[in-house]
């Protein structure tokens, strides 16, 4: 078995779902050479293979992960998978039709990547306003062009901490040698180690994994033609949520930079939360915009990291 895509589910949407498994059976890899897992991460009413649309590949498997989380139901797909590489795909991803294939491709070619990724590129369900352009990053959305780029674990130019690389994969799409990955999936798990769960809004499992395969002494790199879609509710560029959303992964973000020796900001105490954030408000002119909310909240959540540093 060549590769395994690993969908973590909860509560996934029908549609969305629909086309994220026809672009898996659309793949050009021959479907006897890997396999897809759907890992149900304690949907309720729980996923069954009659429900899923019928256009699905037909090497899929059902598993069921009643820890609610991402990196519950990642660590369960990665135990399980029989593939040398695995694709971690989310329930809202079209993968182009060669995604498999180039995958393969690129790790047989490059022994020394542990990591992958490309392009994230937005299906809008509704048009965003200009205002949220500067935030479509935080929607796992980017494009690095249309050259390779490869690294590996580096310090930082600005000080002894290690430097977070540009072109690390995203979650959304990577792909892992399963060799590599093991280094995270047989990790002690970190409870106090943010990362998405239900409908709480932080995301640190994405660069836990890189990090985790970084130290392992691998590299990580960005592929142009591993591209996918990312299909956007219109929900997601609501002012509110995308607030929200920011909060979360800057608070993640600082916390699991400093699990792994990657954090350029210090600890601070928690009794000085409420004098920062007031700070930040008026410094922010939080009051002006959707767009400064947004940034503000986003400091708000880096402080909020900080100060957890303490109790770690």
């Amino acid at each position: 078995m060549q590769l395994t895509a690993i969908i973590p589910a909860h509560h996934p949407h029908r549609g969305r779902l629909a086309r994220t498994l026809a672009a898996l059976a659309a793949q050009t890899l021959p479907a006897e050479n890997w396999e897809t897992l759907l890992v149900d991460n304690a949907s309720t009413p729980a996923l069954d293979l009659a429900s899923l649309p019928p256009e699905h590949p037909r090497n899929l498997r059902l598993l069921v992960e009643p820890t609610l989380g991402l990196t519950a139901a990642r660590r369960h797909g990665l135990r399980a998978a029989q593939g040398e590489f695995c694709v971690l795909v989310d329930d809202d991803n079209v993968l182009t039709p060669s995604y498999l294939a180039d995958v393969i491709r690129v790790f047989s070619t490059n022994p020394q990547i542990g990591a992958i990724g490309g392009p994230s590129r937005p299906e809008f369900e509704t048009p965003p306003p200009a205002w949220a352009r500067e935030f479509l990053s935080l929607l796992a959305l980017r494009d690095l062009g249309s050259h390779a780029i490869v690294t590996g674990l580096e310090r930082a130019r600005d000080g002894p901490h290690f430097a977070y690389p540009g072109c690390a994969p995203i979650g959304a799409g990577m792909a892992v040698r399963r060799t590599a990955a093991l280094a995270w999936v047989e990790a002690a798990a970190d409870p106090a180690l943010s990362d998405r769960r239900g409908p709480a809004l932080s995301s640190g499992g994405d660069n836990d994994i890189v990090l985790a395969i970084l130290h392992a002494g691998w590299k990580v790199g960005y592929f142009p033609e591993l591209s996918l879609t990312h299909l956007i509710p219109s929900g997601r560029i609501d002012p509110d949520y995308l607030a929200r959303l920011n909060y979360g992964i800057q608070k993640s973000w600082v916390e699991v930079l400093a699990r792994h020796d990657a954090c350029p900001w210090p600890p601070i105490p928690r009794w000085t939360l409420p004098l920062r954030t007031a700070r930040a408000w008026f410094r922010a002119h939080a009051w002006r915009s959707p767009a400064h909310h947004i940034r503000w909240q986003g400091l708000c959540g880096r402080f909020h990291g900080q100060a957890a540093l303490l109790t770690r």
